[in-house]
């Protein structure tokens, strides 16, 4: 089934970035059509933190409630995942339909690959975490690991000390040669202790973590283990269109300006899908940000018409 220039605003992906901009949208009686593959990146954590008035909401229950939200303004929404973008914005579905759209917006985010070591991916969001600032308070003070798969890990290890005095870092796959003399320095005063060594796999005893076992046969004693996921994005339909992408340490994400407009008119990229470091309440702002330009876009437009004829 081809609906022909159906909806003015077609949001691919229904996280925080998606649904906030689908909600300006809907409030500014856009007819908007948000698709979400129901794979958001922070599906894994029991509960999301430093978001003003949600701290601690599970990020399934949020989303429900923006699903909710967007509802009452005529915002539809399927569960339905974009293989396809054409010129002029045919947007295909995997269902097999195809649909306009006057503008786009971008929310397909990240994944996260995760460290092959046993036990990494089983307890990711539990008690095997990335972000401090996501989970340091609700782990403080407790026996931290930081598996290092970069000398960047370094960094990593460091900003974790402030939730725990007691921090382990394993260098995994990084030889003790990438670390530099700053880097030396700065561990030993922050009390890290470097561990040598590959690792072999967690140690998880009744449904908790208890240790870090090395390939040597040594066991660390740890509660917490801090990763750095390799940051996927998941821009492969921002490359179908042509937009500019940038290289970075994180992967390539598109080139955007201060409201989120991709080097493609009418196409805006939001939340992870614009850049790695975009949390939940940071994402929930640019889209926002995207769906209020984007309404102001539409009007001059369609006023410029207007008077053209």
């Amino acid at each position: 089934m081809t609906d022909t220039h159906a909806y003015e605003v077609i949001v691919i992906g229904g996280g925080a970035a998606g649904l906030s901009a689908a909600l300006v949208l809907g409030r500014a009686r856009r007819r908007t059509l948000v698709v979400d593959a129901g794979e958001p990146r922070n599906a894994p954590a029991a509960h999301m933190q430093g978001f003003l008035t949600r701290d601690g909401m599970p990020p399934a229950e949020f989303l429900a409630i923006g699903r909710e939200e967007i509802a009452r303004y005529g915002v539809e929404l399927v569960r339905d995942r974009v293989v396809g973008l054409a010129e002029g914005f045919a947007v295909t579905l995997e269902s097999g339909r195809t649909l306009q759209a006057r503008r786009l917006v971008v929310a397909t985010g990240l994944k996260d690959e995760l460290p092959a070591v046993p036990g990494v991916a089983e307890r990711f969001g539990k008690d095997v975490l990335h972000c401090p600032y996501c989970h340091g308070w609700e782990v403080r003070d407790q026996a931290f690991g930081v598996l290092a798969t970069t000398p960047l890990s370094v960094h990593q290890a460091l900003m974790v000390s402030q939730w725990s005095k007691d921090v382990t870092l394993f260098l995994h796959t990084v030889a003790e040669a990438d670390l530099s003399d700053d880097d030396l320095r700065r561990l030993a005063a922050a009390g890290v202790k470097v561990v040598p060594g590959e690792v072999e796999r967690l140690r998880i005893e009744n449904d908790r973590l208890t240790g870090v076992r090395l390939g040597d046969g040594s066991v660390h004693a740890r509660e917490v283990l801090f990763v750095a996921p390799r940051a996927v994005p998941q821009n492969g339909l921002l490359a179908q269109l042509g937009a500019e992408l940038n290289e970075t340490p994180f992967g390539a994400y598109p080139v955007v300006d201060a409201t989120g407009q991709t080097t493609v008119p009418g196409v805006w990229a939001v939340g992870n899908a614009m850049g790695f470091g975009e949390q939940v309440i940071n994402a929930a702002g640019g889209g926002y940000r995207a769906g209020a330009t984007i309404n102001g876009d539409l009007l001059m437009t369609d006023l410029d018409k207007a008077v053209q004829v």
